[in-house]
């Protein structure tokens, strides 16, 4: 029997640690246009958008300005500044030259071609998640979820598995960004970008894959890409395509099976997983924060107050993502919602990159789940599961399972 897809609405916050400590601190001042603020951890005293209305529109803006932010003593989220040239940092039109560089790879026409290729590292991750229940108990983390994520992004960059275990940790510790040991950091954070470089430079033992793919095709925009920009891009597909995605698929697994009806209803209704998968995106902050600093470079009234030139924001994504006047009950998740997509991946020209990736990736790895572990539970109570967090990072860092 279908069972309808409203049936399950669960409200995320009874669930245990799933939001993440916050990096901002609320000041009673309003700033010159009246709009509530915030300091940020760089000490910057900032304005603090949270409505839907509001925070799409800084996004869909152009004329906002992220490279003035990711300068010394800039205000930031981050303990230290990063590459100018990585998309996030760059503004218009600059951006836009080098997101046409790479967009073909990653539209949802290209990743939807690469279903099968998640489904191959998935063979052997189930296999082997079957082998190591053994004892009663397995961990869905480290024996599939975590294995998954890199060996699918590093299957379509055409990096050799063998060379994992040398840069992995540091893609880690970069999206962590931990400020209590920050020259460990950034020596973490030039080993990983000096690996990188010598990708780019030597195409050393790649195999074939959107590395060389795009290394052929630089001259295809003008001007064409240097080394430092394709370092950077590269730099976003590495950390990105697969960090981000673990902590993403590590919560939604974490929920869904923290609540088995929400479990059971998937293992019912497959077809209503991709519905489930935006409800999730919408509700699951990545890390500590959802979208970084921008400048106002133009006046620009808001719904509740105005921006003047100069004035730095931060434009909340995932509290946008919970306006109640645009998602009634925005806490529950609720499978027969309908209405204005969320902005988990950014919107307008800092929309993610990744974004068809990680929800291709997610789709498949959870519709592949329900289907062979159909019984699968928590073996442990939610309240004992380990959580890491950093600035990009908020995960389960096992999840003790059993069927």
């Amino acid at each position: 029997m279908t069972h309808a897809i409203d049936a399950v609405r669960i409200d995320l916050d009874g669930i245990a640690n799933i939001s993440p400590p916050t990096m901002i601190e609320p000041v009673a001042e309003r700033s010159r246009g009246g709009l509530p603020q915030v300091v940020l951890p760089s000490g910057h005293t900032v304005v603090h958008l949270t409505s839907y209305r509001d925070v799409h529109a800084v996004l869909t803006d152009l004329s906002f300005a992220r490279a003035e932010t990711n300068v010394e003593d800039g205000p930031t989220f981050l303990p230290t500044i990063m590459p100018t040239e990585m998309l996030l940092n760059l503004d218009h039109p600059g951006h836009g030259r080098l997101k046409g560089f790479v967009a073909s790879a990653y539209s949802a026409a290209t990743i939807a071609r690469r279903a099968p290729a998640v489904q191959r590292v998935l063979d052997g991750t189930v296999a082997e998640l079957r082998a190591r229940n053994a004892g009663g108990t397995a961990d869905l983390v480290q024996t599939l979820l975590d294995p998954v994520t890199i060996g699918v992004n590093v299957d379509y960059l055409g990096i050799p598995t063998t060379d994992i275990a040398y840069f992995r940790h540091l893609s880690r510790q970069m999206q962590l960004a931990h400020d209590t040991d920050v020259p460990a950091l950034l020596a973490d954070f030039w080993t990983l970008y000096h690996y990188i470089e010598d990708l780019v430079a030597r195409r050393r033992d790649l195999e074939p894959g959107l590395i060389l793919d795009l290394l052929d095709a630089r001259d295809s925009v003008s001007p064409p890409v240097t080394d430092a920009e394709y370092a950077a891009i590269l730099l976003g597909s590495i950390v990105g395509g697969d960090q981000n995605i673990l902590s993403v698929i590590t919560k939604i697994a974490y929920v869904a099976l923290a609540r088995p009806e929400l479990w059971d209803h998937l293992v019912r209704n497959p077809d209503t997983i991709p519905t489930a998968i935006e409800e999730f995106l919408r509700l699951l902050p990545l890390g500590r924060i959802s979208t970084f600093p921008r400048v106002t470079t133009r006046e620009i009234t808001l719904s509740q107050g105005v921006l003047h030139p100069g004035d730095i924001v931060y434009a909340d994504a995932h509290s946008a993502n919970r306006d109640p006047d645009v998602y009634p009950d925005p806490s529950v998740l609720d499978l027969g919602r309908d209405g204005k997509r969320h902005l988990q991946f950014g919107y307008g020209m800092h929309h993610c990159m990744g974004a068809a990736l990680a929800r291709m990736e997610i789709v498949e790895v959870i519709r592949r789940l329900v289907t062979e572990f159909p019984t699968l539970r928590l073996a442990v109570s939610e309240h004992e599961i380990v959580w890491e967090t950093g600035v990009l990072v908020h995960r389960p860092v096992s999840l003790p399972v059993s069927w």
